[in-house]
């Protein structure tokens, strides 16, 4: 029977299917994950190095300054749920789309004069992050299937190569613009129109698909069924998976907000602490890319959890009890631990499901659990700052939180499905 497209069907060639192949070369679609990968973290990396200038600037307190990066992370949270209606209603293709030029808008609305305007564009980056990051794992399992845990890897290092470069040129760029920490953080729209444009064959090929005739086997009941899951909000197995990635992604954008100005209180110069501070999300790339691989070849992923939670506390711990001295072994430690953690946590989304409907739904639920436990981070830390004087009770307290984020693993990790 001749419908049109909307399931992944095989395109019947004679109906004009070769229109749509035409933007079908898998170059094209690895250059759109890669470019599009690169955005999710560089417009949050960026602003880190400038927050004592922001500060400045604006005359903000240090819990008001924490919540430059908390407001983008508490609206991943919001808008994550929200993501598989919009793909269902939409498509994926075209709501990558529209995210990535949502993000780019965000970030030219960031640097507007104007404190208001500062935390409206952190809303928006919020939750068009929110919307690519949900995505991004349903698409992969969807277009490769077979190396779903490795593509995993690929996109989750390109994520952090974006973090890295966004961290390593912020001083430079606010230098080589003339124009402050505007220039520097604006500049960072530019890289979201490319991968807007690189992603637009995707979006035509789509399009292309759903108005051509398409000859299709009548779904079976249990394809149906997929759409109408069970919640994974009723899995303990999800719950697991959202524990551990909260934590994870606390401990991430808690250092992402005061790393630099944990070593720089502590007398380390601005450009050396930012220096550091990009080398450890360089060192991100290597955990980001091997520990999905790693966790891709085995049944259970008990023990990797465990290790990424055991370096996490090893790094928080070296930080504490050596600032300055070990901050580039903490660096190291913190970049294999947080990179892996964010890689293994993708990988559980595409681990622990069986279809790519389910991994839309867990995706929406770990990730809006995820980044609202995620949101405390840099605001609680700031508070604490400001409560102590210091910043050994924050450093503490992410060392219980490390713990947590082990017990939460060893369940996550099991041989099983939500």
């Amino acid at each position: 029977m001749s419908v049109t497209r909307t399931v992944p069907p095989v395109l019947d060639q004679k109906a004009g299917g070769r229109s749509a192949a035409a933007y079908a070369h898998p170059a094209l679609l690895l250059a759109g994950i890669v470019l599009v990968a690169l955005n999710m973290r560089a417009c949050l990396a960026a602003v880190s190095p400038m927050v004592a200038e922001i500060q400045r600037a604006f005359g903000l307190s240090a819990t008001a300054s924490g919540l430059i990066t908390t407001v983008p992370v508490l609206f991943q949270g919001v808008g994550a749920p929200l993501t598989p209606r919009l793909t269902r209603r939409f498509g994926t293709e075209r709501v990558v789309l529209g995210a990535v030029l949502a993000l780019g808008a965000g970030v030219l609305l960031r640097v507007l004069p104007s404190v208001a305007a500062l935390y409206a564009g952190c809303m928006v980056i919020g939750v068009a992050i929110a919307v690519l990051n949900v995505s991004m794992p349903g698409l992969v399992k969807r277009e490769f299937p077979q190396r779903a845990a490795a593509m995993t890897g690929v996109y989750s290092t390109t994520m952090l190569v974006g973090a890295t470069m966004a961290a390593g040129l912020s001083v430079p760029l606010e230098h080589a613009l003339g124009g402050g920490w505007q220039a520097s953080l604006g500049a960072w729209s530019v890289l979201a129109l490319v991968a807007a444009v690189a992603w637009l064959p995707q979006v035509l090929k789509a399009r292309q698909e759903r108005t051509v005739p398409l000859r299709v086997a009548p779904v079976a009941p249990a394809a149906r069924s997929e759409e109408s899951g069970t919640s994974p909000w009723r899995s303990g197995l999800a719950w697991q998976i959202s524990v551990f990635m909260g934590i994870s992604s606390l401990l991430v954008y808690t250092l992402v907000a005061w790393m630099p100005t944990i070593l720089a209180d502590h007398g380390m110069p601005r450009g050396e602490a930012g220096l550091v501070f990009a080398f450890s999300n360089l060192v991100q790339v290597v955990g980001a890319f091997l520990v999905p691989l790693a966790a891709g070849r085995m049944t259970r992923q008990r023990g990797l959890a465990l290790v990424m939670a055991g370096l996490n506390g090893a790094g928080v711990l070296w930080l504490l009890l050596a600032p300055v001295s070990g901050a580039w072994f903490s660096a190291t430690v913190l970049g294999l631990a947080q990179g892996g953690s964010l890689g293994l946590g993708l990988a559980f989304i595409v681990l622990r499901t069986d279809s790519v409907p389910g991994a839309a739904r867990l995706g929406g639920m770990s990730q809006a659990v995820g980044y609202l436990v995620a949101a405390a981070g840099p605001v609680g830390a700031g508070a604490l700052h400001q409560l102590t004087g210091g910043w050994d009770a924050t450093l503490l307290v992410m060392l219980v939180l490390a713990a947590v984020a082990a017990v939460a693993g060893w369940g996550a990790g099991r041989n099983r499905t939500v």
